[in-house]
């Protein structure tokens, strides 16, 4: 009924959105370059884009989730598909830097799409189902990682700003697709105060993180992303300079990558959990999580790497079944506001972490032990699963 074409939205809105970040991540430097002067320039340019964003997905973030409650699911996420298509347009045309600052902070600011999603498939979505659900999910965006660069890369050699357009172009049609298919899961309730108090990213994380379960869940979420962001940040320079690969082979080992993990989730999230349960399922998966990790700050040949990597795979579970789990203990009128709190805490942790695990990078270099900040990631994902083991999980509805 009304469920099919809205999951089949919202999985191809997650696939886009990624898509469109991977059609040009290839490109991103020679633009920048070509806007900017030169490749210093460039640099500087970039890091102040990325910080400009996540900053203003965190002030931002829990006023989206707020709208969500009130106004309902549907028009805050076609409004921030439609600002990302905005900004990528921007991307293609602009003439200066600070053009390209104002139109990537406008899009961090309406940057609530995953907020929305993971609200509206709480909505649509019955609490054994939302596991698969968000397995699914994961598996939409890893799809589009994994398409994304391939395609941008080759549009980029016919353009530099060729990948811009196309990603802009995606966005708007998947607007449009959602304008037509997508109803709306829940509808808002106007009663939802909408004051400052609710709004401000300090006071909604702070409420958050105040309430005895979904504190603890938010907390070990938090730890997760912190995990999860200094891997992503360090691991191409890892490999690169663990094992002289070329950027070739570093690009085919993070598709395989990305693409066993979204045939995982698409296909094992869900038996595990209803096996397992959620809470199990979410604490097996952060101890797969620790020992890829831990295991990979002394990898020194490329077949045991490999091993860790579908270690690695299998630990995705954990973050959808604790995603369910966190879905299930939220009242529904109050899913927009914790999702958009736990955005603006990922967005702090992507913020942040990317600089920091790139000096500890730096430093272990000069110390003769690169796999040392995999370490610290696996210290993170340990009191993730900490955390995670030792919350009270409440009885189903």
């Amino acid at each position: 009924m009304r469920r099919p074409p809205a999951l089949s939205f919202l999985l191809v809105t997650v696939f886009l959105d990624m898509l469109g970040l991977g059609l040009v991540v290839p490109v991103v430097p020679a633009l920048l370059a070509d806007v900017a002067g030169d490749a210093a320039a460039a640099a500087r340019w970039s890091g102040l884009l990325g910080s400009v964003y996540g900053l203003l997905q965190f002030v931002v973030s829990p006023l989206l989730g707020r709208l969500a409650d009130r106004y309902g699911r549907r028009p805050v996420l076609l409004g921030s598909v439609g600002c990302l298509g905005v900004d990528w347009l921007a991307h293609a045309a602009c003439p200066a830097p600070w053009t390209l600052l104002l139109f990537h902070a406008l899009a961090g600011a309406c940057a609530g799409t995953y907020t929305v999603v993971n609200a509206y498939l709480a909505d649509v979505t019955a609490p054994g189902a939302r596991a698969r659900a968000y397995g699914l999910v994961g598996a939409a965006s890893g799809l589009g990682f994994v398409a994304g660069p391939t395609v941008g890369g080759l549009l980029g050699a016919v353009d530099v700003r060729l990948p811009f357009l196309a990603a802009a172009a995606l966005s708007f049609a998947n607007v449009g697709y959602g304008w037509f298919v997508l109803p709306e899961s829940r509808p808002g309730d106007r009663r939802t105060p909408l004051t400052l108090r609710t709004a401000n990213p300090f006071g909604a994380v702070a409420a958050t993180l105040r309430r005895p379960v979904l504190g603890r869940l938010a907390s070990a979420r938090l730890c997760a992303d912190v995990a999860r962001m200094t891997h992503q940040s360090t691991w191409t320079f890892f490999l690169t300079h663990q094992f002289a690969w070329g950027t070739a082979r570093v690009g085919a080992v993070l598709a395989a990558g990305a693409l066993a993990g979204a045939v995982f989730q698409a296909g094992a999230v869900g038996p595990a959990v209803r096996r397992l349960g959620e809470k199990r399922t979410a604490v097996l998966g952060g101890l797969l999580g620790v020992g890829w990790l831990a295991g990979t700050a002394f990898v020194t040949a490329p077949w045991p790497l490999h091993l860790l990597q579908a270690v690695g795979v299998l630990a995705a579970a954990g973050g959808a079944a604790a995603q369910s789990w966190l879905s299930r203990i939220v009242p529904a009128d109050e899913r927009g506001t914790v999702q958009g709190a736990l955005t603006g805490v990922g967005a702090v942790a992507e913020t942040v972490v990317p600089v920091l695990a790139g000096t500890a990078f730096a430093w272990s270099l000069a110390h003769a032990s690169p796999g040392l900040v995999f370490v610290g990631a696996a210290v993170f994902a340990a009191g993730s699963t900490l955390l995670l083991a030792t919350t009270p999980d409440p009885p189903r509805p």
